[in-house]
């Protein structure tokens, strides 16, 4: 028994296991079918070789007690984890079926992570299928085969149920493809050392001019803010886009991390100035702890837009539907003006500019709990918060002009909020009710002497015609 529940499974683990993981994401499929195959094989073989002269039940109890193991203690951990893989307890399963432990290895750090799970299962499956067909002595009853099967699809049915209610809120992963995973917009064309950037320039010098490079502010931002802050740069630091021996002379002076990660770099003084929407209240408690004063100096106006499927039927939404949908009390767009479909709201990561100012707009009122993924990281699998997917019955938000400038998506359609459109004129006058800054955020004790006239540069007529050109709205009109 050991040569087929010990060494043969770890042969598969080895064989199959690397093989499923080089195949991509065919490989989940290859995986099981390979170890399915690997148990028909076994069972089959045993079962002609096997000449044990027991009876029923003690027969074949060994032959059915691995694969409802395997489904039990899956169950088991479904239920106890509420089906997050990442969790630390499924190291018990693994370690539990030991045979599997390449292909475990193999499947975390590949991305296959169900092939854990599915490869004891389909082998022992296998096993125990092509046993009972070809084995015809001493069969066991067949109320001790109705339990046994009862028991597997009791296991498997709690499993699934788990996975559904799972399905609900954690949907596939959606990593972003550019900037390290840290944006989801190509962000090249606004590269100030790309030489045929799309930034726009202005007519005549900049009054306000850098040559030093120990003289430059280091910037970094917002995803959204990084095509203004890119064309300040452009304007003021001479010979920004230089090239020197193939390496990019001053790109880390023009830099991008992200809302979260750039203010920490701002806190840390790694960076001078950060742009963006206001700080999150966990960022100014995260300041005032260090001691640090931020000063917010407006550069730019935007609208804060929610947007949904082009082809759903809701073109308007009121502050209060927003509020209800957010707080989870509104969750069916038939509550919206919309036809009966559930609203799949999703939200941004704790820290970033949007959902800052999402929290912000509901004033009090909590907030769901957002949809989540699991994501790969360093051989982890982490649950973040979802990514926005465009399904039919979706309900996202950013800044009008990532949503329409940087990232345009003629799939969707911006919302009017209380019949009022997300448009210049309406940005400018503040008829519509969403409407932010846009932030040069500095620290009050950075002894660099030119960022304060850089900031005013920002706000003075070359800096606001930037910021109008780029896409948002000027400051100062």
């Amino acid at each position: 028994m050991s040569i087929f529940y010990i060494v043969i499974p770890v042969v598969l683990s080895m064989t199959v296991g690397y093989v499923a993981v080089s195949a991509g994401e065919a490989g989940g499929i290859i995986g099981a079918a390979g170890f399915l195959a690997g148990g028909i094989g076994a069972g089959w073989y045993f079962a002609k070789h096997d000449r044990n002269e027991l009876n029923g039940y003690r027969k074949y109890f060994p032959v059915f007690l691995p694969l409802f193991l395997t489904v039990f203690s899956a169950a088991i951990l479904m239920a106890a984890t509420k089906g997050h893989f990442g969790n630390d307890l499924w190291a018990v399963f693994i370690f539990l079926f030991f045979p599997f432990l390449p292909n475990s290895f193999l499947s975390v750090l590949g991305g296959q992570l169900m092939l854990a799970f599915f490869a004891p299962f389909a082998y022992f499956l296998g096993f125990q299928g092509a046993y009972l067909a070809v084995d015809k002595r001493n069969r066991p009853k067949w109320k001790s085969v109705v339990a046994g099967a009862v028991s597997i699809a009791l296991s498997l049915a709690i499993s699934a149920f788990v996975l559904w209610q799972r399905s609900q809120t954690v949907l596939p992963s959606y990593g972003f493809k550019y900037e390290n995973g840290y944006s989801s917009v190509d962000l090249t064309p606004y590269y100030v050392t790309n030489t045929s950037n799309i930034l726009p320039k202005l007519n005549e010098p900049a009054d306000f001019s850098l040559e030093k490079k120990e003289e430059m502010p280091i910037l970094d931002g917002a995803e959204a803010a990084y095509p203004v802050y890119a064309a300040f740069a452009n304007s003021v630091y001479k010979d920004i886009g230089a090239i020197n021996d193939g390496n990019e002379k001053y790109g880390e002076i023009v830099s991008f991390t992200n809302t979260i990660y750039a203010f920490e770099r701002l806190l840390s003084g790694e960076v001078d100035i950060f742009f963006g929407a206001q700080p999150s209240e966990d960022q100014k408690r995260v300041a005032e702890s260090q001691g640090k004063e931020l000063l917010l100096t407006p550069i730019g106006k935007e609208a804060f837009v929610f947007f949904v499927n082009s082809k759903n039927p809701v073109d308007s939404l009121t502050i209060d539907q927003i509020k209800g949908i957010y707080s989870g009390r509104i969750t069916n767009w038939n509550e919206a003006g919309g036809g009966n479909d559930k609203i799949r709201a999703f939200q941004r990561p704790e820290g970033s500019g949007s959902q800052t100012i999402m929290q912000v707009i509901m004033k009090g009122t909590p907030l769901m709990d957002p949809l989540k993924e699991e994501v790969m990281g360093m051989g982890d699998i982490m649950e973040e918060v979802a990514s926005y997917r465009n399904y039919k019955n979706s309900l996202g938000y950013s800044f009008r002009f990532f949503t329409t400038g940087m990232n345009p998506n003629k799939d969707i359609k911006l919302l009017a909020i209380n019949d009022v459109l997300p448009n210049a004129e309406n940005i400018q006058t503040g008829s519509y009710p969403y409407v932010v800054n846009l932030y040069a955020i500095t620290l009050k004790d950075n002894p660099k002497k030119t960022i304060e006239p850089f900031l005013g540069w920002m706000q003075g007529p070359q800096g606001q015609k930037l910021v109008e050109e780029v896409g948002y709205i000027p400051f100062k009109k």
